[in-house]
C-alpha cells in the first residue's frame, strides 16, 4: 500500500484526525484529545474505571451502556442542567469528583471515531494527554525498542459549518509533550519532521503552559461555559502515571509493552 502520510520512513509519526490516523499506518497509536476525550479517559482509568469509548451521543449510547452493564457518562451541559455535578460526565473535573464506577461508557464522536479508525488498521490504541505525557512516552519508548512504529494522533476539533477538521492548539501541545519526552528517551533520529515540530512547539510553550491552555480557542470556550476547572485538570502536566490502552473494547491501564501482531 502507498504511504499516504509520507511519514513511513520514520518510526515516530504525527498526524491529525481520523483520516490522518488511517494514513499513518503505525503499529501503535496514541489518541490525543486534551480538553475532552483523552484527558477524561486518563482521569477515569487512574481512578480504577474501565472506559468503553462510544461514538454516539444519543439513545444508542444508553442502549450500548445497558448492553455492557456500564454507567453512561453524561455530556457536560446535560450534567449541569440536571444539577448532577457528581455524576460522571465528559468533564475531566467531574470524573475526579464523582464516584468511581467499574465500567464507564464515554460518548465521544471525535476521540472514539479516531480510536475506531485505528483499530480498523490493526493498530494498538492508547489515550494520551498532558496529564500522562511522560508515562505514555516511557511506554512508547519500550514499543520503539521492539522495532515497532508509533504514531501520535492529534484529534483537533470540527468546524460547525462543514464538519471539516480544525487543528487545535491544546492537542498540538499535548501531542508535543509526549513527543518531546519520547525524543529525550529514545533520541530525535526516528521522529518525522511533523513529530519533531510538535515537540519543538511544546518546548517553546512549556513554561507558560497553563496560560496557553486558558487562552487558546478551546480553553476560552470551556471557561466561557463555566468549565475552567476542566482546563486546569487538562493542563496538569505529568499528573498521572497511567497509560490507558484499548483492550477488548475498553481502555484500561497497561504498564507493560503491548503485544502487537
Amino acid at each position: 500500500m502507498a504511504d499516504l502520510s509520507g511519514q513511513g520512513d520514520f518510526a515516530v509519526r504525527l498526524d491529525w484526525g481520523p483520516t490522518g490516523a488511517r494514513a499513518t499506518e503505525a503499529d501503535v497509536s496514541v489518541v490525543v484529545d486534551v480538553l475532552s476525550f483523552s484527558t477524561s479517559v486518563t482521569v477515569a482509568v487512574e481512578r480504577g474505571m474501565r472506559v468503553l469509548p462510544c461514538p454516539w451521543r444519543s439513545a444508542r449510547a444508553q442502549e450500548y451502556a445497558d448492553e455492557q452493564r456500564a454507567v453512561l457518562a453524561r455530556g457536560r451541559l446535560e450534567a449541569a442542567v440536571d444539577g448532577a455535578q457528581r455524576v460522571p460526565s465528559l468533564s475531566p473535573a467531574s470524573l475526579l469528583a464523582c464516584e468511581p464506577y467499574p465500567r464507564l461508557v464515554l460518548p465521544s464522536p471525535n476521540g472514539s471515531a479516531i480510536a475506531a479508525a485505528l483499530l480498523e488498521r490493526g493498530a494498538r490504541v492508547a489515550a494520551g494527554c498532558l496529564r500522562n505525557a511522560r508515562a505514555v512516552a516511557e511506554w512508547l519508548a519500550q514499543v520503539l525498542a521492539t522495532g515497532r512504529s508509533v504514531a501520535v494522533i492529534a484529534a483537533g476539533e470540527r468546524w460547525s459549518q462543514d464538519d471539516s477538521l480544525r487543528p487545535a492548539l491544546e492537542d498540538h501541545l499535548g501531542a508535543g509533550a509526549i513527543l518531546s519526552e519520547l525524543a529525550a528517551l529514545a533520541g530525535h533520529a526516528g521522529l518525522s519532521p511533523e513529530a519533531r515540530a510538535a515537540a519543538d512547539l511544546f518546548e517553546v510553550g512549556r513554561d507558560g503552559l497553563h496560560q496557553r491552555m486558558r487562552d487558546c480557542v478551546g480553553g476560552r470556550e470551556l471557561i466561557g461555559k463555566g468549565y475552567a476547572d476542566d482546563v486546569e485538570v487538562a493542563a496538569d502536566l505529568d499528573a498521572s502515571p497511567v497509560v490507558p490502552v484499548l483492550v477488548d473494547g475498553a481502555f484500561e491501564h497497561r504498564a507493560t509493552t503491548p503485544v502487537v501482531s
